[in-house]
């Protein structure tokens, strides 16, 4: 079993708002890594010493996770589920296609 890997992967919006999926520790702390130095924040030093900490095995990818989607969101670059948004967008699609 691969105890860096989360459950479920985070999805970020970098550069020109292109989506990038992290699976594992190791891709997060490579883009928080990436990260701007002057964009840093008080939340992206939490996220990448979380990284860190979990890389060395100190604690689990979700708490990981947790961390990386806590600074996504306030950074404003998580990307909505898309999972989530499939029924939305095909109920819009039925009812514009009906009415027209």
């Amino acid at each position: 079993m691969n105890h860096d890997r989360f459950e479920e992967p985070v999805t970020v919006l970098v550069g020109m708002g292109l989506p990038v999926r992290l699976e594992n520790v190791a891709e997060a702390y490579a883009m928080l890594q990436d990260w701007p130095a002057t964009s840093r924040s008080s939340a992206h030093m939490i996220a990448l010493n979380a990284c860190k900490a979990g890389i060395a095995g100190e604690i689990d990818a979700e708490t990981v996770r947790a961390t990386l989607v806590a600074f996504a969101r306030r950074h404003n670059i998580l990307a909505p589920d898309m999972v989530s948004l499939a029924p939305a967008a095909l109920a819009g699609r039925a009812s514009t296609s009906n009415n027209g």
